[in-house]
């Protein structure tokens, strides 16, 4: 969608002047259009607080958000997230190293059948309605594990389904193996708030927007942290004379 498209669905929203963004309807424009510099902003670990997403909706820029299912919240603020206008992804849980962390209802584990894996995903999707891509949460040995992130995937593909990686590991096989079954993908070039401060979190998004000035797209993960909404809130002043986009993470996606 372009900029005008977003603000209408957005109805809620104040006029298209308040977001500010230069580049933003150029950064929605057709294909084989020169595009500026475009960054994708990812919220994770949405579904347990009502207010601590609104927090994110309240900033009126693009963003993608992903969502945990099975929590209290989940498929309300699918729903609300929607009808704003914003992207929304299933946040897969998947296992991590870590035996003391648990990652959450809906998980996928290494050593899982194949049938289970394509069971718990399905049944994942329609917990979190609109969801048009799935990225991984927690996963750091479930995706190293090329059988299992495999049968995954090719559940995920069949949904009609993006994939961003989140890259909890170094060795994770997720993005090259979705593209090897000929998926749309993206992997995750910053995590913005491992440091919950926001004068660090300033320091992460000013990374992710060199990231974007030398190789034309970056994406960044963050949490529904308030520092985190104080930070991207002044990302999104800051651009407002500046060449670079914000935009929904499916505008990143390599085919």
């Amino acid at each position: 969608m372009d900029r005008r498209d977003f603000l209408l669905k957005s109805a809620t929203l104040l006029a298209g002047s308040l977001c500010g963004l230069t580049g933003f309807s150029k950064a929605f424009a057709s294909e084989g259009t020169f595009y500026p510099p475009r960054i994708a902003l990812i919220i994770d670990d949405i579904g347990y607080s009502l207010s601590r997403a609104r927090q994110f909706l309240d900033l009126r820029v693009p963003m993608t958000f992903s969502i945990l299912p099975w929590l209290s919240h989940s498929r309300d603020l699918a729903t609300e997230i929607h009808d704003k206008g914003y992207e929304i992804m299933l946040h897969q849980p998947m296992e991590p190293y870590r035996p003391d962390l648990d990652p959450g209802p809906g998980a996928l584990y290494v050593g899982d059948e194949a049938e289970k894996i394509s069971r718990i995903i399905d049944e994942n999707i329609l917990a979190v309605p609109f969801a048009s891509g799935v990225n991984n949460h927690m996963g750091s040995k479930f995706t190293e594990s090329r059988k299992e992130i495999g049968e995954a995937l090719s559940v995920i593909g069949k949904n009609n389904l993006f994939f961003v990686d989140s890259v909890t590991s170094n060795r994770s096989k997720a993005y090259k193996t979705a593209k090897f079954l000929h998926m749309s993908a993206a992997s995750r070039n910053i995590f913005l708030d491992n440091v919950p401060k926001e004068s660090a979190i300033l320091l992460q998004l000013r990374k992710l927007m060199r990231h974007a000035r030398k190789y034309g797209r970056a994406i960044g993960i963050g949490h529904p942290h308030p520092e985190t909404a104080r930070a991207i809130a002044q990302l999104s002043q800051g651009l407002e004379d500046s060449e670079i986009s914000l935009v929904h993470v499916s505008r990143l996606l390599t085919p």
